[in-house]
């Protein structure tokens, strides 16, 4: 500038000395300190981060339609798979305008040790950049969406326990208590920073807020509506199962992997953990079902994977793969004695929730206090196995309080809108099939 320009070190001079006391006070100004406080934040950001958790988002999403939907869908009669696929996708509506209303921020709000508080109502204050107390190489947007997805699903979960048994105005008001008094409690408690964090409970993507408490509800739920008055259930479609188990197996690599909330060593871990409790799990399901009942079934191998995928979800990155094959193979085994033992007791029970989900959500949270290997996740604990007792203690506590409050609660609940509104259908309803007599439609063609 100064070879074309001589006076041009001088013009600089001079403008820096006018500019000098501006720039001061705009360093004291909130709005400009506000301002490079997220410049600083975005600049944080990781676009491949972002990118896989936006990508597990929408494979959460797939695992509740169409994945769970199909799959249950499969398992009942011709006469109730559309009310049972309805009150999956039904989730994804009522509970993304929940979830955007008041769920996120009762969730992750900071509030008290048991629930959030109102700081994110309607989303306010949710926008790009980062939360670092949750995930701070993303913009709180994508973790919001994220969680979502957990808040959809975990509910959808509870209803292949009472199907062909609930009308849908009694399902809606469930649903949405359910999640104010029950889900958004333990997230907050668990993922939340609420008290079972503090208390040092691990669990990595959703053995008791997931799992554990929708198979108590599920437990809770069976227990009061009772038992089915016309039938059991008879699958009506494996071939619909099958393809609701590959979709949810899908899913769940983003479930899984995805809860590491970045891409690193973790994330790796925990999709070949997933793969592998569930490529366990599945044949030593089949291998029993073998063994008892005298036939290798291709829905017990379906079932067996799904229990596989469950039970691994809390510990998937926290142990080794070696340890995955363990937790696979015993996945198998329990949840299969648990659905006997389910039906000994005469627990109508439809597609298996408690026995699948409950139970494999329990044991995958305990086998965590065991098998915790502190070497493959820094952020982790060790096991009773690596000598730590204490860890394993509170993961059992975690597991006797959440199954308890999940159950009492949800019995609790149904007792309160049976005053309002009749939860269990009548005779006339099943024998028709809720498909025509509570939504006037069919799926298939009848002559």
């Amino acid at each position: 500038m100064t070879k074309f320009f001589p006076q041009g070190r001088a013009v600089v001079y001079l403008l820096g000395a006018l500019l000098l006391p501006t720039l001061a006070c705009a360093a004291d100004d909130p709005t400009v300190r506000m301002d490079a406080l997220e410049a600083a934040a975005k600049s944080a950001q990781s676009a491949g981060d972002n990118a896989w958790m936006l990508t597990s988002a929408a494979l959460v999403l797939l695992m509740t339609g169409p994945g769970l939907a199909l799959f249950y869908g499969g398992l009942v009669r011709k006469k109730n798979i559309l009310a049972t696929m309805m009150q999956s996708f039904t989730m994804m509506a009522v509970i993304t305008v929940l979830w955007a209303i008041v769920g996120y921020s009762l969730a992750f709000g900071e509030g008290s040790p048991f629930l959030g508080d109102l700081r994110y109502l309607f989303l306010n204050g949710v926008g790009a950049a980062p939360n670092a107390d949750y995930a701070g190489t993303i913009p709180q947007q994508t973790f919001m969406v994220y969680q979502l997805m957990f808040a959809i699903i975990t509910p959808a979960l509870i209803t292949g326990a009472f199907s062909n048994r609930i009308r849908f105005g009694a399902y809606l008001a469930f649903l949405v208590g359910w999640l104010v008094f029950v889900y958004f409690p333990f997230v907050h408690m668990v993922w939340g920073n609420g008290l079972l964090a503090k208390w040092g409970v691990l669990d990595f993507a959703g053995g008791i807020v997931v799992h554990n408490i929708a198979g108590m509800a599920a437990l809770a739920s069976v227990l009061y509506v009772g038992r089915r008055k016309v039938g059991d259930s008879i699958p009506h479609s494996i071939p619909l199962v099958a393809l609701g188990t590959g979709l949810l197996w899908f899913g769940w690599y983003g479930f899984n992997a995805g809860s590491e909330l970045k891409v690193d060593s973790v994330t790796g871990l925990a999709f070949l953990n997933t793969d592998i409790a569930a490529s366990f799990a599945g044949p030593t399901w089949l291998l029993l079902a073998w063994i008892f009942e005298k036939k290798p079934k291709f829905l017990g191998l379906l079932t067996g994977a799904v229990a596989g995928l469950a039970t691994i979800t809390p510990c998937a990155g926290y142990v080794t793969p070696t340890s995955a094959v363990i937790i696979g193979i015993l996945a198998g085994v329990i949840c299969y004695f648990a659905v006997n033992l389910k039906n000994r007791l005469g627990w109508d029970d439809a597609l298996d929730v408690w026995g699948v989900h409950g139970v494999g959500g329990m044991i995958g949270i305990i086998f965590l206090g065991i098998l915790a290997d502190k070497a493959v996740n820094p952020n982790g604990a060790n096991g009773l196995l690596q000598g730590d007792s204490h860890f394993f203690g509170i993961q059992l506590v975690a597991v006797v309080v959440s199954s308890i409050y999940a159950f009492g609660f949800t019995y609790l609940m149904l007792l309160i809108i049976n005053m309002f509104t009749r939860v269990r259908t009548n005779e006339n309803e099943e024998e028709h099939g809720l498909d025509e007599s509570l939504h006037g439609e069919s799926a298939y063609e009848y002559e």
